[in-house]
């Protein structure tokens, strides 16, 4: 351990049980946020947010931390990369991108990136080659393709 971990140790979330004894002693016995914070060994600022909390949401479970929070705002847009992919399916990457942008959904290269992959266009310099491959299984399984 070095000299900043000793100084700022690595904060956890507090568990349910004991933010909801705080919370309790705050709202149903009347004790103050500080009396309740040393009472329970957290500061008077986390007391007064998950009292917030349990007022504005009616729980205090801890926000979820980390993980993909932003994939939405292109999975909204699918429809629209679809049609833009069939109109011209050897596109590149970032022309897709300018594409989109041109009709107001801006991200990044590499968002776009996840977002072919994840619908299995996996890329190695244009989207053709791969929906060629899709179009000739389709052929050879005796399926249109569409």
């Amino acid at each position: 351990m070095n000299m900043s971990e000793e100084a700022y140790p690595r904060r956890r979330a507090y568990g349910e049980d004991l933010r909801r004894l705080a919370v309790t002693a705050v709202l149903e016995e009347g004790m103050s946020l500080a009396a309740a914070g040393r009472r329970f060994g957290v500061s008077d600022m986390s007391v007064a947010s998950w009292v917030k909390r349990w007022h504005e949401r009616g729980h205090l479970r801890p926000d979820a931390k980390g993980g993909d929070r932003k994939s939405w705002r292109i999975e909204a847009e699918r429809e629209r990369i679809f049609r833009i992919l069939e109109r011209h399916p050897s596109i590149t990457l970032r022309a897709l991108r300018d594409r989109l942008a041109a009709e107001g959904a801006v991200f990044g290269a590499s968002t776009v990136q996840r977002f072919l992959k994840r619908h299995g266009l996996r890329r190695e310099r244009r989207l053709s080659g791969r929906l060629a491959d899709l179009r000739r299984k389709r052929a050879a399984a005796g399926r249109p393709s569409s």
